[in-house]
């Protein structure tokens, strides 16, 4: 034990930060396609939209990251969508993340690619399916 957790609990912590990142994550994906959760009354975007597929994408991807199937690849293609969503949506209006609005997506696209390159931890279908590999 070099640290106040243990080494041996690394497997552990990191199927419990791909599970309580794809919960948030799936929040902004119903948000935008089912208007919840909301404090006040809003809109959905449209289906067939930027907006519209960015939430699939976050449902979707973010259901699949919670049971942890198919990890690897649908953690790099929602690391790639939150980028995207960093450089359209914040970074033209300024530089930095935290006058942009933009930590967030920073936040998951970086923890989705290292998701994408550790894997979904022992707590995940591609675990149990032998799918998980290291």
């Amino acid at each position: 034990m070099n640290g106040p957790i243990p080494s041996s609990w690394s497997p552990l912590i990191l199927s419990l930060l791909r599970i309580v990142a794809s919960l948030g994550y799936m929040t902004h994906g119903t948000q935008k396609l089912f208007a919840w959760p909301v404090v006040e009354p809003r809109p959905t975007v449209e289906l067939m939209s930027m907006m519209g597929a960015a939430g699939v994408i976050e449902v979707v991807g973010g259901a699949l990251l919670l049971v942890g199937l198919f990890t690897r690849p649908v953690a790099f293609l929602c690391s790639g969508q939150m980028a995207a969503a960093y450089f359209i949506a914040h970074a033209p209006q300024n530089f930095w993340p935290i006058l942009n609005g933009g930590e967030l997506a920073a936040a998951y696209c970086f923890v989705f690619l290292y998701l994408a390159a550790a894997g979904p931890g022992p707590l995940s279908l591609d675990a149990m399916l032998g799918r998980s590999r290291r």
